[in-house]
């Protein structure tokens, strides 16, 4: 009996929602002021409209794939905040997290690429809507062979 690769790839989209809710949530937590004070500090240029965007894509686009809701938009969005903070953020300190590097950041846009090219899977409301990139990956049966039906 084959099993259904739909719980598991289900996972994806929980992981990164999760991530990106719980940074949304410690910006908001540090507030607004302390958090565009810290992008511009970082030399993020229009440091006030970056941390509108980055906060809205985390909280919002977490949500929207923790549901599986609009996930080639959520994907790409989360892709570009990504790509923000590695260039201006992240760049320069090396690949890993704890000097300050960029492997978080690459890790998380990456998946948002790659949620953004495959969907949630059937088990989203992508997929219950028959939309996105679900929509073209519905299970067929296996074709024969022609040597197996000689």
């Amino acid at each position: 009996m084959e099993r259904s690769p739909a719980p598991r790839r289900a996972r994806a989209p929980w992981a990164l929602a999760t991530v990106l809710i719980a940074h949304g949530l410690q910006k908001v937590s540090n507030g607004f002021g302390a958090t565009v004070e810290g992008f511009a500090g970082m030399g993020i240029p229009f440091a006030e409209a970056a941390a509108a965007f980055t906060i809205a894509v985390e909280l919002a686009g977490g949500l929207l794939l923790a549901l599986g809701a609009f996930t080639a938009v959520a994907g790409i969005l989360v892709a570009v905040a990504m790509a923000g903070a590695l260039v201006f953020a992240h760049a320069g300190s090396g690949v890993f997290a704890a000097d300050g590097g960029w492997e978080l950041v690459g890790m998380i846009g990456a998946t948002g690429l790659v949620l953004a090219a495959v969907g949630a899977g059937r088990l989203s409301v992508d997929g219950l809507l028959g939309r996105g990139a679900a929509r073209s990956r519905t299970r067929r049966p296996a074709r024969r062979s022609r040597a197996a039906t000689a």
